[in-house]
Protein backbone atom coordinates (compact mmCIF):
# COMPACT_ATOMS: atom_id res chain seq x y z
CA UNK A 1 0.00 0.00 0.00
CA UNK A 2 1.30 3.29 -0.66
CA UNK A 3 2.24 6.71 2.03
CA UNK A 4 -0.91 8.20 0.30
CA UNK A 5 -3.51 5.29 0.06
CA UNK A 6 -5.37 5.25 3.60
CA UNK A 7 -8.43 2.84 2.64
CA UNK A 8 -10.52 5.24 3.84
CA UNK A 9 -13.44 5.28 2.12
CA UNK A 10 -14.56 8.71 0.43
CA UNK A 11 -18.41 8.35 -0.15
CA UNK A 12 -19.86 11.23 -1.37
CA UNK A 13 -23.15 11.01 -2.55
CA UNK A 14 -24.88 12.07 -5.67
CA UNK A 15 -24.72 15.97 -5.24
CA UNK A 16 -21.22 15.00 -3.81
CA UNK A 17 -21.74 16.14 -0.52
CA UNK A 18 -20.45 13.77 2.24
CA UNK A 19 -22.01 11.80 4.86
CA UNK A 20 -18.89 12.29 7.40
CA UNK A 21 -18.71 16.01 6.67
CA UNK A 22 -22.23 16.54 7.53
CA UNK A 23 -22.20 14.61 10.46
CA UNK A 24 -18.79 15.93 11.81
CA UNK A 25 -20.67 19.36 11.41
CA UNK A 26 -22.97 18.38 14.28
CA UNK A 27 -21.03 16.09 16.44
CA UNK A 28 -17.83 17.77 15.74
CA UNK A 29 -18.51 21.41 17.20
CA UNK A 30 -17.65 22.80 20.97
CA UNK A 31 -20.76 21.55 22.93
CA UNK A 32 -23.15 18.60 20.99
CA UNK A 33 -20.19 16.00 21.96
CA UNK A 34 -20.30 17.03 26.17
CA UNK A 35 -24.39 17.12 25.70
CA UNK A 36 -24.34 13.58 24.14
CA UNK A 37 -22.18 12.10 26.44
CA UNK A 38 -24.33 13.40 29.53
CA UNK A 39 -27.28 12.58 28.07
CA UNK A 40 -25.48 8.50 27.78
CA UNK A 41 -25.33 8.46 31.35
CA UNK A 42 -29.62 9.37 31.76
CA UNK A 43 -32.00 11.99 31.28
CA UNK A 44 -31.62 15.21 32.10
CA UNK A 45 -33.71 18.20 32.59
CA UNK A 46 -31.96 21.50 30.65
CA UNK A 47 -30.90 23.01 34.31
CA UNK A 48 -29.21 20.03 35.08
CA UNK A 49 -27.07 19.87 31.53
CA UNK A 50 -26.28 23.79 32.10
CA UNK A 51 -25.10 23.27 35.32
CA UNK A 52 -22.90 20.55 34.48
CA UNK A 53 -21.20 21.60 30.92
CA UNK A 54 -18.87 24.31 32.36
CA UNK A 55 -18.75 27.64 29.93
CA UNK A 56 -21.76 27.14 28.36
CA UNK A 57 -24.14 29.77 27.83
CA UNK A 58 -28.30 29.16 27.96
CA UNK A 59 -28.49 30.24 24.22
CA UNK A 60 -26.27 27.61 23.15
CA UNK A 61 -27.45 24.95 25.11
CA UNK A 62 -30.84 25.47 23.79
CA UNK A 63 -29.45 25.70 20.22
CA UNK A 64 -27.50 22.63 20.37
CA UNK A 65 -30.47 20.33 21.96
CA UNK A 66 -32.63 22.07 18.75
CA UNK A 67 -30.20 20.68 16.69
CA UNK A 68 -29.51 17.34 17.94
CA UNK A 69 -33.28 16.73 18.25
CA UNK A 70 -33.87 18.01 15.04
CA UNK A 71 -30.93 15.54 13.88
CA UNK A 72 -32.99 12.91 15.75
CA UNK A 73 -30.52 12.27 18.25
CA UNK A 74 -32.04 13.55 21.41
CA UNK A 75 -35.72 13.23 22.51
CA UNK A 76 -37.46 16.54 24.03
CA UNK A 77 -40.23 15.26 26.59
CA UNK A 78 -42.00 18.53 27.93
CA UNK A 79 -44.32 17.43 30.81
CA UNK A 80 -47.58 20.05 31.57
CA UNK A 81 -46.32 20.85 35.15
CA UNK A 82 -45.82 23.46 37.04
CA UNK A 83 -43.20 24.69 37.29
CA UNK A 84 -42.89 23.43 33.47
CA UNK A 85 -40.47 20.66 33.40
CA UNK A 86 -38.43 19.54 30.30
CA UNK A 87 -36.58 16.41 29.83
CA UNK A 88 -33.49 15.48 26.95
CA UNK A 89 -32.66 11.71 26.86
CA UNK A 90 -30.90 10.43 23.55
CA UNK A 91 -32.49 7.94 21.10
CA UNK A 92 -31.73 5.25 19.91
CA UNK A 93 -29.56 6.85 17.28
CA UNK A 94 -28.34 9.05 19.66
CA UNK A 95 -27.13 5.65 21.60
CA UNK A 96 -25.53 4.41 18.71
CA UNK A 97 -23.36 7.93 18.77
CA UNK A 98 -22.04 6.64 22.14
CA UNK A 99 -19.77 4.05 20.24
CA UNK A 100 -17.49 5.89 18.29
CA UNK A 101 -17.66 8.40 20.90
CA UNK A 102 -16.25 6.34 23.08
CA UNK A 103 -13.44 4.56 21.15
CA UNK A 104 -12.53 8.54 20.21
CA UNK A 105 -12.13 9.57 23.77
CA UNK A 106 -10.06 6.14 24.09
CA UNK A 107 -7.97 7.18 21.10
CA UNK A 108 -7.48 10.87 22.22
CA UNK A 109 -6.45 9.45 25.90
CA UNK A 110 -4.41 6.76 24.87
CA UNK A 111 -2.13 9.40 22.10
CA UNK A 112 -2.98 12.68 23.99
CA UNK A 113 1.09 12.84 24.99
CA UNK A 114 1.74 11.54 21.33
CA UNK A 115 0.35 14.48 20.06
CA UNK A 116 1.79 16.99 22.70
CA UNK A 117 4.73 15.99 21.83
CA UNK A 118 4.72 15.93 18.21
CA UNK A 119 3.68 19.55 18.74
CA UNK A 120 6.14 20.65 20.88
CA UNK A 121 8.64 18.87 18.48
CA UNK A 122 7.10 20.95 15.71
CA UNK A 123 7.50 24.16 17.01
CA UNK A 124 10.64 23.96 18.11
CA UNK A 125 11.73 22.72 14.30
CA UNK A 126 9.89 25.55 13.15
CA UNK A 127 11.19 28.26 15.76
CA UNK A 128 14.85 27.02 14.60
CA UNK A 129 14.65 27.17 11.28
Amino acid sequence: MSATNTRVPFTPDADGDCPVREVLDRVGDKWSVSIVVLLGRRTHRFTELHRAIDGISQRMLTLTLRALVRDGLVSRTAHASVPPRVDYELTDLGRTLLVPLIALDEWASTHRDDIRAARQRHDQDAAAG
